[in-house]
């Protein structure tokens, strides 16, 4: 399962330097707006200390971590819907990812230049998020009127259609991102193709700084404080967007490979095998299942059979996070 975060914000507030960070891939992070043309890609393991214990446990020949693919977007600036800065085509990027990390810079420092050449965090907030707004009003506006000739033929599909891309487009013209016009999980899957940039989950990402003065800020959502230095935060970040993405792991274990699998959360297991092979779904038998932490505290498989810890599930089995499972198919 690849899945991605883009890394926003505007010029400036650290992108590429977390990006760097991150995945210890050199990208360009000079002080100066734009330096960053193209996104950069790089692939970062999930903490989980989960599969190096059953590696372990396994004598293990190799041990495959759950990844995330992280996405180094250039800084976004007021106007890019309407092309300024590149806009058009860094919102082409964002729109390509499965969720999004908004940097927003928290400190003072007279020697990191800031595009609007003050730190109001909310304010560098609310500009990124316009822009995500206006994208989103112009593919919204744009499908209405596409609609408009079959709608008038009294289409039933396209209609209705319609009538959710109203709910959206009232909204989007408050100034509010897509989210807030609640609609139902049916809803969102009949304009799922529209790929619209403010349905897309986001986490907030704080760039504070322990040398410089720090401006205090309130954030909506999912927020998470980075400093470059500490290594912690950015095991902090990686889970929050595993957990943002809806995202869970289950293990296999053995002695040529210990690996965690990435999967949808509520996935049965039939559709959670797919992530070791398509087949998996239609050929699913049984699965054999074991909580981790049981499988280590037991010894073996073998004791863990014995107390009854390694259960057999069917089809409708809802797999749950740090199962060990053997599909049998």
């Amino acid at each position: 399962m690849s899945l991605s975060i883009g890394i926003v914000g505007l010029p400036n507030v650290g992108k590429s330097t977390l990006f760097n960070a991150l995945t210890k891939k050199s990208v360009p992070a000079e002080n100066y707006p734009f330096c960053t043309i193209d996104p950069s890609v790089g692939i970062v393991p999930v903490p989980d200390e989960r599969i190096w214990k059953l590696s372990e446990f396994s004598k293990s020949k190799k041990t495959i971590p759950a990844v995330i693919e992280f996405v180094d977007i250039a800084g976004l600036v007021a106007g890019a819907s309407k092309g300024e800065g590149l806009g058009n085509k860094f919102l082409a990027n964002i729109r390509e990812v499965d969720a999004i990390a908004h940097v927003v810079r928290t400190f003072e420092d007279n020697s990191v230049i800031h595009v609007s050449n003050k730190v109001d965090p909310l304010q560098d907030i609310g500009v990124i998020n316009l822009e995500l707004v206006l994208s989103d009003m112009e593919i919204v506006s744009k499908r209405i009127s596409n609609l408009n000739k079959d709608v008038k033929k009294g289409d039933k599909e396209a209609i209705l259609e319609n009538s959710i891309l109203e709910k959206v487009m009232k909204v989007l013209e408050q100034g509010k991102i897509a989210t807030e016009a609640n609609l139902t999980e049916e809803e969102k899957f009949k304009i799922k193709s529209l790929n619209l940039l403010t349905f897309k989950p986001m986490i907030y990402v704080l760039n504070v700084s322990e040398a410089s003065k720090n401006v205090d800020v309130k954030l909506p959502g999912i927020s998470v404080k980075i400093d470059p230095v500490f290594e912690s935060g950015f095991d902090d970040l990686i889970k929050k967007s595993y957990e943002l993405l809806g995202l869970e792991t289950f293990l296999t274990t053995g002695e040529d490979e210990t690996r965690a699998w990435t999967i949808k959360k509520n996935s049965t297991a039939p559709v959670a095998g797919m992530a070791i092979h398509t087949d998996f779904k239609d050929k699913f038998i049984r699965a054999e299942v074991i909580n981790w932490k049981d499988l280590l505290d037991s010894g073996s498989y073998v004791n863990a059979r014995a107390k009854g810890l390694v259960r057999t599930e069917g089809k409708e089995y809802i797999v749950k996070d740090g199962d060990v499972i053997e599909f049998k198919i």
